[in-house]
């Protein structure tokens, strides 16, 4: 029972440190040296090419870490990796169904989120994509809201 507890914290931890992971990637490397795969993510849809983005090798860029962890934890003695790897899978999930599918709608699977929460993440969003270039950004994590966006505004709307 107590192995169980232990795989099903180290899961959890790896799904809360990647919101700070992906924070720091945010600001510090997609804002900062990578600009240039990130860069076309802060254009206006009408702007765009094609359904995908340079954004999208970020992908690749945790999912690679996150397949390791499952190998490593596969075939070695260190089996905890394995839930690593889920965590990271688990968030991956999350960041996909929260950032492209609710916010940017590049699939159009749901769209009636209205909830105090799921507002605050709409504007702090529309906040960090206000500013069009690397510097001066600000709300970089997803999940993690500052207070001042779940403030009552009379009119909002997804601006993404």
């Amino acid at each position: 029972m107590m192995t169980y507890i232990f795989y099903g914290l180290v899961t959890l931890s790896a799904v809360v440190g990647m919101e700070f992971m992906a924070w720091f990637a945010h600001k510090y490397i997609m804002h900062g040296f990578l600009w240039s795969w990130h860069e076309d993510h802060h254009q206006p849809h009408h702007e765009k090419d094609g359904f995908f983005e340079k954004n999208d090798l970020f992908f690749l860029v945790f999912a690679i870490p996150s397949a390791l962890c499952y190998i490593i934890g596969l075939s070695t003695t260190h089996f905890w990796l394995l839930f690593i790897g889920i965590g990271i899978s688990i968030y991956g999930l999350i960041y996909f169904l929260i950032h492209d599918v609710y916010i940017h709608q590049r699939f159009k699977w749901f769209r009636q989120l209205d909830s105090r929460y799921s507002r605050a993440i709409l504007r702090a969003h529309g906040a960090h994509h206000a500013k069009r270039t690397k510097e001066d950004g600000e709300s970089f994590g997803l999940l993690v809201v500052s207070k001042k966006y779940f403030k009552k505004r009379k009119h909002w709307s997804k601006t993404a």
